[in-house]
């Protein structure tokens, strides 16, 4: 299989030149080298895109349909890298799509700005205007942005457009989402208004589109393949699941009914249209508030507390069977406290104001203009990138509250043991170190202060310990011996590299 496939000659050089990623992350520099699906579904998007944008191509690059969790975004990646240095794209422009800030964040900041590979560095539209300023340019240029920045400027019904080249690609994440609304409508006012799919494209008519998803859809109004082109790979789960790409999928109905009358039901996917395909994101704000009666419904006291109580229970009953970590996704940031305050008071020990500690923890963005009960759950990028590793991490300790509680009721022991000893050895044996009734502690005990205090200074696994060799501050040298004024040496402690 190695020889034959990996290490043919013309295989193993693209593989080694466009294959393999270098990134820059906070806990050092990573080396990451392309899966088979990644490595032939890339090559099969590069050689689509180029006859797509071609003279007699249609601009439909495709759709790569990899399931979630296959490392589409690294299949992006490494897309980009090899499609940027093909002399047949003459040195295209891409522009990488998403539908939600969030996920425009993500692609850019975890996965494309630390990378090594790119020909040049990736930039992110921060307004309409700032995008058509990226757009406008005669050749090269990564370009992220969101579908809704390619809204027209208040007061026109289109966009202007803004390059006409044929070696522009537009690569869709999540491609089966916001892509379909072509159609345009004469509103009361006597304004155009379509959807943000056709503005995108009267923007870019030469460009050429790209999609990738997990779950694309085709319905009687909705094609992925009809917007995007054929697939060009198709990764299911059945063969992730094989390949130890992914894990199995297991579904368990554990639905909270809610009380909704027949017009609210036939209303839901309407509303769910409406605000997905909305023009401007002021008016698709608008529309989210209609969402507000329904919000209501799922948020209720009373359905809440038998979510509660049922998550809790389910999840005991599970960590007595097996190891593991849970999600709880919810259709609000309100119901998502709220849920959160329920789920705490009956297990308060589940709770701490520290990030790095307790065992739940609310991950949403705000502001200082949140009400006062989101105000705790409001943290920094760095700080939800820190809780993102913690969830991530299977070594991160669940039962991390009770060691710490154990560990310091340990201390509390020794310590007094400790205290004990120096009063004996003054000569003070008055019970003035003791509890009343306790009997005098062995000697043996008296030093487990110390040994404790050893102990707890041992740096953590996976970390190297340096020692002091030479003077430093606290010591002094006297006729070639080297000695303390107070306390031990110090030690610093690194993180391990890791490659």
């Amino acid at each position: 299989m190695l020889i034959k496939g990996v290490f043919e000659p013309a295989r193993f050089l693209d593989l080694v030149k466009n294959f393999v990623v270098f990134s820059d992350e906070p806990h050092g520099l990573v080396k990451r080298v392309a899966k088979y699906h990644q490595y032939w579904a890339v090559n099969a998007a590069v050689e689509s895109t180029v006859v797509a944008s071609g003279d007699d191509g249609d601009r439909r690059g495709g759709v790569v349909w990899h399931t979630q969790g296959s490392g589409k975004s690294i299949e992006m990646l490494l897309y980009a890298a090899k499609v940027m240095r093909d002399p047949r794209m003459g040195n295209p422009t891409l522009v990488f799509l998403t539908d939600r800030n969030d996920l425009d964040d993500q692609l850019f900041g975890e996965v494309f700005a630390p990378a090594e590979i790119l020909p040049e560095k990736p930039v992110q539209a921060d307004s309409r205007a700032d995008l058509r300023t990226l757009l406008q340019r005669a050749s090269g240029g990564i370009v992220f942005t969101t579908l809704q920045k390619f809204a027209p400027l208040v007061g026109d019904d289109t966009n202007p457009v803004l390059t006409d080249r044929r070696n522009v690609v537009v690569v869709a994440d999540e491609a089966h989402r916001s892509q379909y609304g072509f159609a345009e409508t004469l509103t009361a006012d006597g304004t155009l208004k379509a959807g943000l799919a056709k503005h995108m494209r009267d923007a870019l008519p030469g460009a050429t589109f790209l999609g990738f998803t997990g779950t694309p859809i085709e319905s009687g109004d909705k094609s992925t393949r009809s917007v995007f082109g054929d697939y060009i790979d198709v990764y299911d789960l059945t063969r992730a699941v094989e390949d130890g790409a992914t894990v199995k999928i297991y579904y368990e109905s554990r639905l909270a009914k809610v009380a909704l009358s027949d017009s609210d039901m036939g209303a839901l996917d309407e509303l769910a249209e409406e605000i997905t395909s909305e023009v401007d994101e002021d008016e698709a704000s608008k529309a989210k508030s209609k969402w507000a009666r329904l919000e209501a419904v799922v948020g209720a006291e009373d359905r809440l507390d038998l979510i509660a109580n049922d998550i809790v229970t389910h999840w005991e009953k599970r960590r007595e069977a097996m190891l593991g970590k849970a999600m709880i996704v919810t259709m609000s940031r309100r119901i998502a406290v709220r849920l959160y305050e329920k789920i705490v008071a009956l297990r308060p020990d589940w709770h701490s104001d520290d990030p790095a500690a307790g065992k739940i923890k609310v991950v949403m963005t705000g502001s200082a203009a949140d009400p006062a009960a989101f105000q705790p759950h409001i943290h920094s990028k760095d700080v939800r990138r820190d809780l993102k590793a913690r969830a991530k991490d299977p070594n991160d300790a669940a039962r991390a509250g009770d060691r710490a509680r154990h560990v310091a009721d340990r201390l509390r022991r020794a310590l007094h043991a400790h205290h004990v000893r120096r009063q004996d050895h003054a000569g003070c044996r008055a019970d003035a170190g003791h509890r009343p009734g306790e009997p005098h502690l062995p000697r043996q005990a008296r030093w487990s202060g110390r040994r404790l205090h050893r102990r707890l200074r041992q740096p953590p696994e996976g970390t190297h310990r340096i020692l002091a060799l030479g003077p430093r501050p606290g010591w002094r040298t006297d006729r070639g011996t080297r000695r303390r004024d107070a306390g031990e040496a110090r030690r610093r402690t690194r993180p391990a590299a890791r490659l």
